[in-house]
This record gives structure tokens, sequence and C-alpha cells, in this order.
């Protein structure tokens, strides 16, 4: 008897629509039509509205010759997608990327926590490292972090005196890169052979791994020729002294925490690894594509939300006489604004599951069999903008999650669980949940602090958006 996601329900069962092709040719059309005919979105669209269901059959790139087995049952409502957290039903061994793993060779030969599953004894002795990590390293994050961003402002205002616009990406990354590799480590990545190189070494290492999942974006590269890069692996080699040195530099530089996790019969070597792949993949990673997009959406609400903005942060830290994590608290306005960013523009966009069992998924209208060992596939931009949940889904609302507004925080997924539950040992959603949504506050408290608006243009590259700083206008 499969298990049911609710057993009280009085949904129909109906069977899951959609197909797969033939073996060869499906996936390579489903992949044609999501990089290059239609793009992701209309992709599901499409679907959606073609077999009237959130829950269908479709593949998922890469494909042939990558991905030995690209088909999924895709989950793409709010309700739904929430199977993907039920650890008691759904296994994710070996699926972070989707229907392929990269070569082990980029993680120094191990399988790191990202890729084991909950059941994996592994898993908790490495996740319960990173949790332990974080609860003693508590008090560095806001000095750290302001920082950081007091560096990142005045590099941005002075190339902006320089060349009239500043580049914000690039000056995130390098803002970002620090603040991750003095927190893991407790040195300055300047002290270490890897010198400067660190978010362009971290940059190309992701890359390698993850373009099955994306297209150059050079638009004169004919399609065929683009689409080469979803049928062959990407070497480790291209990138392998560059990681040593990062591997080396984490190494000689985080011995207390490698202490701590020898002490916990993790292998030195091993938790080193992980250490890279959390702060490389995890941590920068994620800040690469969230940062931007932050200040995207802050900077579509114009002068009116920055106003508002502005008013709040100043009078909170004016009443508590500091930035700290209780006036952080204090300010509804700009926590509002931040899970709204993350609800609008999540920065891991896709997640995977496999089926431990036979399972009953619903979506709002009805509900499916899903076979065991069948992948499970969401696409969280459509599930955290559900129109059954959200209204006007697809506008950033900067207090749509102050007062009542709360109650929507359990339909926010990008940590790989509702963001009204808190990471553990024994689940996948990301250990440092809590510190990505500070830096995200900390973000707008230091900005407005120093400036009463900004203006920036916006576009697209392969892991989001691009920002290009136009002005600031300095606080009175």
């Amino acid at each position: 008897m499969p298990s049911s996601s609710s057993s009280s329900s009085k949904l129909p069962l109906r069977e899951i629509p959609g197909s797969y092709g033939s073996s060869f040719f499906g996936p390579i059309k489903d992949r044609y039509d999501y990089f290059y005919n239609q793009g992701k979105d209309e992709f599901f669209k499409t679907r959606i509205q073609k077999y009237n269901s959130t829950v269908f059959r479709t593949n998922m790139p890469p494909g042939p010759f990558i991905s030995s087995d690209p088909r999924v049952v895709a989950v793409l409502d709010s309700k739904s997608f929430t199977i993907l957290f039920d650890n008691s039903k759904v296994e994710k061994k070996d699926i972070l990327d989707g229907t392929y793993m990269p070569s082990l060779s980029f993680f120094g030969g191990y399988r790191t926590c990202a890729f084991l599953d909950t059941e994996e004894p592994d898993h908790r002795a490495l996740k319960s490292l990173f949790l332990s990590f974080l609860a003693t390293s508590h008090k560095k994050f806001i000095p750290y972090l302001r920082t950081g961003l007091s560096e990142l402002y005045d590099n941005l205002e002075n190339e902006i005196s320089d060349k009239k616009s500043a580049d914000f990406n690039n000056n995130s990354d390098n803002m970002a890169f620090d603040f991750v590799f003095r927190l893991v480590t407790g040195v300055d990545p300047s002290e270490t052979k890897i010198k400067s190189k660190g978010p362009g070494t971290v940059t190309t290492w992701l890359a390698l791994q993850l373009a099955p999942l994306g297209t150059s974006g050079i638009k004169f590269i004919p399609n065929f020729i683009d689409d080469i890069i979803h049928t062959v692996r990407l070497p480790f080699f291209v990138i392998k002294s560059g990681y040593k040195k990062l591997y080396n530099a984490v190494y000689d530089s985080a011995t207390t925490l490698l202490d701590e996790a020898e002490k916990s019969g993790i292998k030195r070597d091993e938790a080193c690894h992980n250490l890279v792949f959390l702060a490389a993949f995890n941590a920068f990673g994620g800040m690469k594509v969230l940062f931007p997009s932050l200040i995207k959406w802050i900077g579509s609400g114009g002068e009116s939300l920055h106003r508002r903005l502005a008013e709040e942060i100043r009078s909170v830290v004016k009443e508590e006489g500091d930035v700290t994590f209780s006036a952080l608290e204090k300010m509804p306005l700009t926590k509002s604004a931040v899970y709204e960013a993350l609800r609008i523009d999540p920065p891991v966009p896709f997640q995977y599951a496999t089926a431990r069992e036979d399972i009953i998924v619903e979506s709002h209208d009805a509900a499916f069999q899903i076979k065991k060992g069948e992948t499970i596939f969401g696409y969280q931009p459509f599930a955290t903008k559900d129109p059954k949940v959200f209204q006007n889904p697809e506008e950033f609302v900067a207090d749509r999650f102050v007062g009542d507004g709360e109650k929507l925080l359990k339909y926010v997924y990008w940590s790989n669980a509702r963001e009204t539950e808190s990471p553990s040992a024994d689940n996948k959603q990301c250990p440092a949940k809590d510190l990505v949504v500070l830096c995200c506050r900390l973000m707008l408290v230091e900005l407005f602090l120093r400036y009463d608006t900004f203006t920036a243009k916006t576009g697209q590259v392969a892991l989001g958006a691009s920002v290009t700083i136009t002005s600031f206008t300095k606080a009175a």
C-alpha cells in the first residue's frame, strides 16, 4: 500500500500525465525545448497547460550522453513540491545536480555531504560538524560581514567615481569569498597561497560541474554547437591545480575545525574536501547567485521602497545603539524584503529526490502515485510563485511577509525545507540557512545606513542576475 502525503485526502487519484518519448530522441527533444525552443519557464508552463496538471512526466537535461536516465516526475505547485522534503519517503543519494553526478575528482574522490542520503551514517557525522561549527562561530557573523560589506560599498563607490558605473557581481563575489574563507579558516585568503584568485578558481570549479545544466549564453553560437556541453562532461584537469591550491589553503588554515572533525571520527582529508565543498559550492556558490538577485529586486522597488527601508533601519539602529542580532529582529520590512527576494527568485531553483517506496503525492487538485525508484523533480520558482498561495505571485512585494503575512513563510522553500523549519543532522536543509538570511539583512542594513537610494541596471548571466550599480545617493 503506497504511503500518502495526506491520509485523510478526498482528492481523486489520477494517472500522472506526460510522456518521455523514445529513450534516445525523447530526452534530446525535451532538452532542445528546455534550452533553445522555449526556455525554462515556458517549457514548464506549456506542459502544465497541455496536461492541465502541475504534476507530470518529462525528461530533464542533460540527457544523452551524460545522464543514464533523464526521466522525472515534475512537481510544480506549492503542495506537491513538499514531498521533496520528506526524507522518510524520498532519498537524496547522489542526486544534488539532478539526473547526473559530477566526477568525484571535483571533490577529492569523496562523496561530500550534499550527495549523501540522510540514512547514510556519514551524513549525520558531517552535518553535525557543520552545525556545530556554525553555532560556535555565531559571534563572528556580524563583525566579519560588516567589515566585508563596508569594503564592498567603498569599492563600488570608487568604481562609479572612476567609470560612472560599478560591476556589483564581481565586487560581491570578492566580498563573499573573503567572508566565507575567513569564517571557515579564521584566516584572510590574502595571507594564503590562494591570494586573490579564490573567486575565479571557485567560479571555474562550479562551471565545470554545472555546465550540463545551463547554456553558454553566447547568442551567435548555433544551438547544436552550444548543445555539446550537454552531451560530454567537462574534465576536472582544467581546474585541478586551482582546486589543489584552494584545498591546501583550507587544509593549512582550518586546523581547529579539522581537529574537531578528526575527534568525531572523520578522516582529516575527507573533512577538508567537505569543508571546501561547503565553503565553495554551498556558501560562495549560493551567495554568488543570491546577492545580485537581492540587489536587483530591492533596486526594482525604487526610491519609495528605499526610503521606507532607510527609515526603519536607521531608527532601529539608533534606538539599539548598534547593528546587533536584536536590532535585526526589530526590522520587519527589512526581514520581509529578504524573504520576498528568496521567494520570487530562489538561489537554487531545482531540487531532486528518488522515491524510497510507492507514494501518493498531492497537488491542489488531484493525487498521483509515484513508484519506488522514480526520480522526482521540483522547479522551485513555480512552487513559490503558486497563485493558489500567493496573491500577485510574479510581483516583488517587499512587505508581503509583514504582520499576518508571516503566516506565508511556511511556503518559502529556498533552503530545501520550509522557512519555518530548522536544519538538523537528520535532514537535508541548508545548514547555514539562518546565516544566509542574516547576510542578506545585513547587506540591506549597511546599504541604507550609507545611502538614501541607488539605481542599477540588471541583466542575466549563466548563474542568475547581473547587476550594474549606476548611482548611489549618500545619506544626508
